[in-house]
């Protein structure tokens, strides 16, 4: 049940955090997407990522988090769409990074 929630959790956002991109959302809305899919990505973390799989996600994560950081939006007609849904994907993946690089620590030094 809990790998079924965890992929259900990784697409839910995933599609979440592209709607979110192109969609115009109110300013007061917006805190509540970004709650949503942090939520979803701490669930992934807990839940969809097994041990054999921690350092090819990290490394995806990480992968992510510095291509979010490229000025994409310099593409002409699409790079601010595709500058908003890296930053939305970074959003729903770093707290599920964070939960893994955690759980690795705390395995590490459990030996």
């Amino acid at each position: 049940m809990n790998e079924k929630l965890g992929h259900y959790s990784f697409l839910v956002g995933i599609a979440l955090a592209i709607i979110f991109a192109l969609v115009p959302t109110e300013e007061a809305a917006e805190g509540w997407f970004v709650l949503a899919l942090v939520i979803l990505g701490l669930i992934v973390g807990f839940l969809n990522i097994k041990a054999k799989e921690v350092t090819p996600f990290l490394i995806s994560a990480i992968a992510l988090m510095v291509i979010g950081t490229a000025n994409i939006s310099l593409i002409p007609a699409v790079g601010p769409y595709l500058q908003e849904v890296l930053l939305t994907i970074v959003v729903f993946v770093a707290p599920a990074a964070l939960v893994v690089s955690i759980k690795s620590i705390m395995a590490l030094a459990e030996g």
